[in-house]
């Protein structure tokens, strides 16, 4: 299995498991991310570790909002900051 779709299984089988809504491609046609009003992104780079996954994940979880999938890259919304997971 290529780094990239285990990436994903592991992000999908996650986020059913943590029952933490994901808008992906299956819901939306295109979106965009502005992170310029954001006044701090935080980045999470997956390195084949699902600890980071969760960490992420949980994050989404704590504060009760989504994750949106754009491309290779998810994204979770708060406030003025902009969580970002990439592998």
């Amino acid at each position: 299995m290529k780094d990239k779709e285990l990436f994903h299984k592991i992000i999908y089988d996650l986020v059913a498991e943590l029952k933490i809504p994901l808008l992906d491609d299956r819901v939306h046609d295109k979106v965009k991310i502005r992170s310029s009003p954001a006044i701090s992104k935080v980045k999470f780079s997956f390195e084949e570790d699902d600890k980071i996954i969760r960490g992420f994940l949980g994050l989404a979880e704590y504060f009760h909002t989504v994750v949106v999938r754009d491309d290779d890259e998810y994204y979770i919304p708060h406030d003025k900051t902009l969580f970002i997971l990439e592998s």
